[in-house]
């Protein structure tokens, strides 16, 4: 009895392992938006932190592509190779480049909030490339278009309707000097516009990045090795970029500071372990899905900078949060009743009347 308990308990950990994983993927991403905000603020040059990310995601992913892929990864063909240069250069590059330059114009849990667009542009670009199904005569179909509509309405509530504060533990008589920037930044429309519209552009090339990997990994499924390509790519450009950009060679520099901090941890923790684990979901679940786990990083930044930052929440930001979980859990009961009505379909239907002995 114990060891069927311990045998089912196993496997549905196992079909849990991809929400977890995209959980997880939520609360890096909430730090990316919180550290390369500080540190681009604080004056580095977001061309030269977009090149230093993707160095040391380069190196992090290195030994692990070496070591835990090297009998097991064929060789790659050049047409291959240039494939992932290119989607490297579209995807990676251009969408890192646009987010980190766009951020200086918008805070942080802005740029979280923009992020939930990602879930709809997916979508959207998966169906015209055929790899995601959908049908509005079915009714998971309507639910999964309908929750993508809800989350994104609640990501949207939460960034820009207030209402009331919020006040708890006497944290927010304090916060208005940590909100000046933010506020300066919104008096400026033309700076907001123009970091809302990089933003925007940042998300769909990101969303376009998604649908591509898929078809990638079934072509190549080494992940470590295909995950540290794709930054070794991005690095080289980024800096080329970089370079063309910035000519004052100080901006290079690294000291023990924020600055050190925040490259290296987007580069580890959000480059080289997030995107190897985003292609294992995108093996496993599909883009959709996850794209779908978005709008948690919005929740997760506005609680972390609620923490450590002391800034002020609004009850309107909490009734957006909670359309953001209800549009998210839509999204995911529509792709999970898809997922089961394939299963069903592929399993051989038992001959009536016979007899299996």
């Amino acid at each position: 009895m114990a060891k069927a308990y311990l045998s089912s308990f196993m496997n549905n950990l196992e079909k849990k392992k991809p929400y977890f994983a995209m959980i997880f993927l939520q609360f890096g991403y909430a730090g990316m938006a919180l550290f390369s905000k500080a540190a681009i603020t604080k004056g580095m040059n977001p061309y030269v932190f977009v090149a230093y990310r993707q160095a040391f995601a380069t190196i992090a992913l290195a030994p692990f592509a070496f070591f835990l892929e090297r009998k097991k990864a064929d060789p790659l063909s050049y047409s291959l190779i240039w494939k992932v240069f290119f989607i490297s250069l579209f995807g990676t590059t251009l969408s890192l480049n646009l987010y980190t330059y766009s951020i200086n114009y918008v805070s942080a849990t802005f740029a979280s909030a923009s992020a939930n667009a990602i879930p709809a542009l997916t979508f959207l670009i998966a169906v015209i490339f055929r790899i995601e199904s959908f049908s509005m005569r079915e009714f998971p179909g309507i639910v999964k278009f309908v929750g993508s509509l809800v989350s994104l309405s609640g990501a949207m509530v939460f960034a820009f309707v207030k209402g009331p504060e919020v006040n708890f533990m006497n944290w927010f008589n304090n916060a208005i000097h940590n909100t000046n920037h933010i506020t300066h930044l919104s008096n400026n429309k033309q700076k907001w516009i123009q970091g809302c519209l990089l933003m925007l552009s940042a998300n769909t090339a990101w969303a376009s990045w998604l649908v591509t990997q898929a078809p990638l990994v079934k072509q190549y499924p080494a992940k470590f090795r295909l995950a540290m390509l794709q930054s070794l790519f991005s690095c080289i450009q980024s800096s080329i970029w970089a370079m063309a950009m910035e000519r004052d060679i100080s901006s290079w520099k690294l000291q023990w500071d924020l600055n050190l901090f925040s490259v290296a941890y987007c580069g580890v923790v959000v480059t080289a372990i997030a995107y190897w684990l985003q292609l294992w979901v995108v093996e496993r679940k599909g883009p959709l899905f996850a794209a779908s786990f978005t709008p948690l990083t919005l929740i997760f930044t506005a609680i972390i900078s609620a923490f450590l930052w002391k800034e002020m929440l609004y009850l309107g930001s909490i009734g957006g949060g909670m359309l953001l979980v209800g549009g998210l859990y839509c999204v995911i009961w529509g792709k999970n009743k898809e997922a089961e009505k394939e299963e069903n379909k592929e399993k051989p239907a038992d001959s009536k009347g016979e007899t299996i002995v």
